[in-house]
């Protein structure tokens, strides 16, 4: 230690001069870097560099936001290593890194494809972490990838960065210590989405769902029907498809006589692309029941998806973890880099990965260690700003992030191909929080 380093060390009382006895009951963290000795898998001492793992679908039903989670992790790399304009390490707050890597080592990744299946995305990681020894594994854009990929990190003592995941399971019932959401969950886009679809359609209104077959699709059809029935509005039938299923014709066929009034698509990905085409293709929009115009809601939607979708998804209202033309600093530092990098605006799906890439490096800094237990430590309970969606907390009790909340609703008269979500209400954060423990699971041990 330098003799400046331990006059300051001195001044604030955490070394007895006299003694020389360090006050390790009373040292922060992040006053000596890798200050525990504990052997941890992959521990990067020797290294000059370190490897995160982005484990995405590169192939499948949700292929689409993979591509552009890939695309954001690899300008945070860049960012975090000190190349290009900085993006979102201009606009964080606080922020510790210092676009010199991480504790002095380089970033460097591999790469992986979960194929929006969970074994695929287990066995991915699994080799991440044996084979190429990365310290952080993050990516994916499906809840039961997600659940699968956090249990196996845990298990193996490695902190997992969650990408797209939706499900109140992941920092619910399932939640891991090991395990971190930047995305809202199921409940906080029925807390969103009330308040506008009573407004919008009322409270007398008959709702039929269609839902993805897994822990995503089983929450949010059960948050969102919670939602509506608190308003009045009765449910008609809850009806499950499987993913991939490409022709939903015959899951939408009998909603034309079930009487209902309001079709809720429970989907994502190329899985809602089709079923809200084929949705409006068999003339749902166009439909009067009793009096009333037919309706359809997409709880959730991102602009990949009304992409896909076309003009079917004119009008349509949901919610949205981001959207590009947010006017804050952090959304317009990144819009321009991710633009400058790749000639077109990011999607959440990049916004989300690229800033859990961004807060698994800073809290490294921060702790002074990439031991995974201190490094946990300084993400629960965690408040930053200037990174979208205003000031965002990472809860220490089970993990979820918690922030401004949008209300989208699919544009009637896009200026390109980019401006396809108009932003109809910024929820407040304090609107969608919620008691941890409504949820159950348990969050585990740091020392694995």
């Amino acid at each position: 230690m330098s003799d400046k380093k331990f006059s300051e060390l001195s001044r604030r009382g955490f070394i007895k001069v006299g003694t020389g006895a360090m006050a390790a009951a009373s040292m922060p963290m992040f006053f000596v870097k890798n200050a525990w000795a504990k052997n941890f898998r992959n521990d990067p001492k020797d290294a000059n560099s370190v490897k995160f793992g982005f484990n995405v679908p590169q192939t499948g039903a949700y292929a689409d936001e993979g591509a552009d989670e890939l695309r954001a992790y690899k300008l945070a790399v860049k960012h975090i290593n000190g190349e290009g304009d900085g993006g979102m390490l201009n606009t964080m707050k606080p922020l510790t890194l210092k676009g010199t890597g991480v504790l002095g080592k380089k970033v460097e990744y591999v790469t992986g494809d979960t194929q929006t299946k969970s074994d695929a995305a287990r066995a991915s990681a699994k080799r991440m972490i044996e084979k190429d020894g990365v310290l952080m594994v993050t990516g994916g854009s499906s809840s039961g990838v997600a659940i699968a990929v956090q249990g196996l990190c845990q298990e193996m003592g490695i902190i997992f960065m969650a990408g797209l995941t939706h499900s109140n399971d992941t920092t619910g019932k399932d939640k891991r210590r090991y395990g971190f959401r930047h995305f809202f969950n199921a409940y906080m886009s029925g807390r969103a989405l009330g308040p506008v679809l009573k407004k919008e359609y009322g409270t007398d209104r008959k709702a039929y769902h269609l839902t993805a077959d897994y822990t995503w699709g089983w929450t949010q059809e059960e948050s969102i029907k919670q939602t509506t029935e608190e308003l009045g509005w009765k449910t008609v039938a809850t009806v499950r498809t499987p993913v991939g299923a490409g022709d939903f014709s015959q899951y939408i066929t009998p909603v034309l006589n079930s009487g209902a009034d309001v079709l809720i698509l429970n989907h994502y990905g190329k899985d809602m692309i089709n079923s809200l085409t084929q949705a409006i293709q068999f003339g749902l929009k166009d439909k009067m029941v009793d009096g009333k115009q037919f309706e359809i809601v997409v709880p959730l939607f991102s602009r990949l998806m009304a992409q896909g979708a076309g003009d079917a998804i004119k009008g349509i209202l949901g919610t949205t973890n981001w959207n590009w033309q947010l006017q804050d600093e952090g959304s317009k530092a990144f819009v321009k880099s991710f633009g400058q990098e790749y000639g077109f605006p990011p999607s959440m799906a990049a916004q989300t990965c690229y800033v859990q890439a961004l807060l698994y490096a800073d809290a490294v800094e921060r702790a002074g260690t990439f031991y995974p237990p201190q490094v946990i430590k300084a993400l629960e309970d965690f408040n930053f700003d200037g990174m979208g969606n205003g000031p965002t907390y990472y809860r220490g009790a089970d993990h979820q992030c918690f922030k401004d909340v949008l209300v989208v609703r699919g544009n009637q008269n896009p200026t390109s191909q980019f401006d396809l979500l108009q932003v109809e209400q910024i929820v407040p954060r304090d609107q969608v929080e919620y008691d941890p423990k409504i949820f159950g699971g348990e969050l585990g041990p740091y020392e694995v």
